[in-house]
C-alpha cells in the first residue's frame, strides 16, 4: 500500500519563489545531510542566501560531501543544538534574515524561542502552519491547516487561521479560494462539536466579506470530490471543489497530510505564517524535495 512514487517539488510553487530571488535564510542547526542537500537545491534554484548556523565542522563536512563551496556564505559556529533556535530568532529580529528553516532540530525547541516576546516576532494574526499538497510538478495543489501548529483552535483561531490561509492561497494565484471546513459530517449535529464551529465559521466569513468561498461543515469525501456531493445532494460552491481544507484539529490535518505522502507520494511543503518571518519546519524525516518545495512555500509567504 505505501507509495514507491519519488517526491517531486512541484513548479507552481517555484514559479512564483522564483519573483524573489536571493532571501536571506537562516538555516537552524544545519550540518546534517537532509537540511544542507535542500539548502543546496534551493540556492541552486536562486531562491535563498542562508546563513547556516551550527557546528561548523559538520556544515563544512556535509558541504565537501555535496561537492558545494560554501566559504561565500555566513557560517555561525555553535555546536549545541538548543542553543541555535535563539540564534535564529535574534537575526531575524534584527532584519539580518527573512526566513526562519528547521535543520536538525526538533520543532518545539525552534518554535519556542520564535514565539518569544523579545525577539518581537509575531504579527498581527496567529501563527498558523500550511500545508501545500502536490503529487506531481504540474499538479493543482490541495492545501491543509493546520496540521502541525494548533492542536485544538477554537473558533477565534480559526478565523486567523482561516485569514492566513487566504492570504497564502492569494499569493500562489489563487484569486478567491474555495474552503471547506472540516468536520466527520456534513450535517450540524450537537454531538460532532466540529459541526457546529464549522457552521459558525461559515456565518462568520460571510459576515466579515472575506475573499473566499467558505463553508461547513463538510467531511472528507464531499470536500473533494465533486460526485460524492453530488451523490448527497450537497450544493454551494465549495462541496467536491475545494483548493482547501480547514481541519478541525492538528490530529487531523497531520493524518491527512501523512497518509497523502506515504500513500500517494504527495510532496508536502509546510511552512508557518502569520509572524513577521515565514518559519519551515519539515519533518526531520521529510525528503529533500519536500523540503525545497518548503522553502519555496516560505519565500512566497514572504510580504
Amino acid at each position: 500500500m505505501l507509495s514507491n512514487k519519488d517526491i517531486v517539488c512541484p513548479n507552481n510553487l517555484l514559479d512564483v519563489a522564483h519573483t524573489k530571488k536571493g532571501v536571506k535564510v537562516a538555516i537552524v542547526n544545519a550540518g546534517k545531510p537532509l537540511p544542507m542537500l535542500s539548502t543546496q537545491d534551493a540556492v541552486n534554484e536562486n531562491l535563498i542566501e542562508p546563513v547556516f548556523i551550527g557546528d561548523e565542522k559538520e556544515i563544512f563536512k556535509c558541504a565537501d560531501d555535496l561537492k558545494w563551496d560554501i566559504s561565500k556564505y555566513e557560517i555561525i559556529h555553535e555546536p549545541v543544538e538548543n542553543n541555535t533556535a535563539s540564534i535564529a530568532a535574534k537575526l531575524a529580529k534584527e532584519e539580518k534574515v527573512k526566513i526562519i528553516v528547521k535543520g536538525h532540530i526538533h520543532t518545539d525547541v525552534l518554535m519556542k524561542e520564535v514565539l518569544k516576546r523579545e525577539y518581537n516576532l509575531l504579527g498581527k494574526t496567529r501563527l498558523s502552519h500550511i500545508w501545500h499538497m502536490t503529487l506531481d510538478k504540474e499538479d493543482k495543489p490541495l492545501i491543509i491547516t493546520d496540521g502541525a501548529l494548533n492542536v485544538l483552535p477554537n473558533v477565534k483561531t480559526k478565523m486567523h487561521i482561516l485569514k492566513n490561509v487566504i492570504n497564502f492561497s492569494n499569493r500562489i494565484g489563487i484569486e478567491k479560494p474555495k474552503i471547506a471546513i472540516l468536520s466527520a459530517t456534513e450535517e450540524v449535529l450537537e454531538s460532532i462539536p466540529s459541526s457546529k464551529e464549522a457552521e459558525e465559521l461559515t456565518k462568520l466569513a460571510k459576515k466579515e466579506n472575506l475573499n473566499a468561498d467558505v463553508f461547513g461543515p463538510l467531511a472528507f469525501d464531499n470536500s473533494i470530490s465533486k460526485k460524492s456531493a453530488t451523490i448527497k445532494g450537497i450544493k454551494n460552491n465549495v462541496a467536491g471543489m475545494a483548493d482547501v481544507l480547514l481541519v478541525p484539529s492538528v490530529e487531523t490535518g497531520n493524518g491527512l497530510v501523512k497518509m497523502l505522502i506515504y500513500f500517494s507520494g504527495a510532496c508536502a511543503a509546510g511552512v508557518v505564517v502569520g509572524g513577521k518571518v515565514p518559519v519551515v519546519i519539515t519533518s526531520r524525516s521529510d525528503e529533500a524535495p519536500a523540503r525545497l518545495a518548503s522553502i519555496a512555500a516560505a519565500v512566497v509567504a514572504l510580504d
